[in-house]
């Protein structure tokens, strides 16, 4: 079956296309491009009809370009860039390919993207940047409890030098601004307790969400939400994995605690009233005091002071009385 997203390319914001040219460029029939064109709005993207005339997007996609992205990193990057249309998850491709160390695999659109805990990761076609990427460090999974704070580093630096603001980080893997979340990481570990191990850091990042997408996700933002310029999906996938390839090498050396201190000054809730959730839906209640140097949660409550690792726990902030 032909893919929607193929016919999605040839169509443009700003004039008509006609569905006969479209047939001509890819070889394929008339009811070929107008049966995959019905499946747009599965996409979340509308178009304008016009009989005789053809179809138009009513807002512009901007498309992810290899080359344009590999011209932005830095010299001699460690990543390897893979580009798909659609795929059920990045990261469950790259663990299913045992994917080499380095591997970057980004899509267009994930159909079964997942957060923390299981739930659904929202995204938007040409709105989003969703991808995951490989990396083998040379200490063993217990040195690794930090590295979702890490990677939440690497983002907010990123988006600040492409002139962002507003954002800030929540314990342990989500990028906030002051309408909601911005950015989650999605981190899944193989390898020996004493090393190697290997990380696939999974990545979601809303740039442009829609009022329906915004519904549908729970306390979503985009960068609109954010002082700052109209994003470029190319440069910002650039930027992000340009502070990853600086972040993550020294994470592997010095472990979480030169980082710390940046962390706590980006964690937006840090001195806040919070309640902790476990699987087995027992709440612990305390004051968040920071973190530890291995990025272990620190909570102050009534019985102490408590050391949290991510693990299935949620937080979530106390309404102010």
């Amino acid at each position: 079956m032909l893919h929607t997203l193929t016919l999605l390319r040839q169509l443009k914001a700003h004039e008509f296309t006609s569905g006969e040219a479209i047939a001509r460029q890819l070889n394929i029939s008339r009811s070929a491009v107008s049966g995959a064109l019905t499946r747009s709005g599965d996409y979340g993207v509308e178009l304008e009809r016009r009989h005789g005339v053809g179809y138009k997007l009513t807002q512009s996609l901007e498309w992810l370009d290899h080359d344009q992205i590999s011209r932005q990193l830095n010299p001699h990057t460690p990543f390897t860039l893979q580009l798909t249309d659609e795929i059920d998850s990045t990261n469950r491709a790259l663990r299913q390919n045992n994917a080499a160390p380095g591997t970057v695999l980004a899509a267009e659109w994930q159909n079964a993207g997942r957060g923390r805990l299981g739930r659904q990761w929202v995204g938007s076609l040409g709105g989003s940047l969703l991808f995951s990427l490989v990396w083998r460090f040379s200490g063993g999974m217990t040195r690794l409890a930090g590295l979702s704070l890490a990677v939440g580093i690497a983002l907010t630096r990123a988006l600040e030098n492409k002139g962002y603001a507003g954002m800030g980080l929540k314990w342990p893997n989500d990028v906030l601004c002051a309408k909601g979340k911005l950015a989650g990481i999605l981190i899944e570990l193989s390898g020996d307790a004493l090393g190697p191990a290997d990380a696939v850091i999974g990545i979601g990042l809303n740039l442009r969400l829609s009022d329906d997408e915004r519904l549908n996700a729970d306390h979503a933002a985009d960068l609109s939400d954010c002082p700052g310029p109209a994003p470029d999906r190319n440069a910002l996938l650039a930027a992000i994995l340009n502070e990853l390839a600086d972040i993550l090498p020294r994470f592997d050396q010095d472990g979480f605690a030169p980082l710390r201190p940046e962390w706590e000054a980006r964690h937006l809730w840090q001195g806040e009233q919070a309640r902790l959730i476990s699987p087995d839906g027992k709440e612990n209640r305390g004051r968040i005091i920071g973190v530890a140097e291995d990025g272990a949660l620190r909570m102050a409550g009534e019985d102490g002071l408590k050391i949290v690792y991510a693990g299935d726990v949620s937080l979530r902030r106390e309404n102010a009385s």
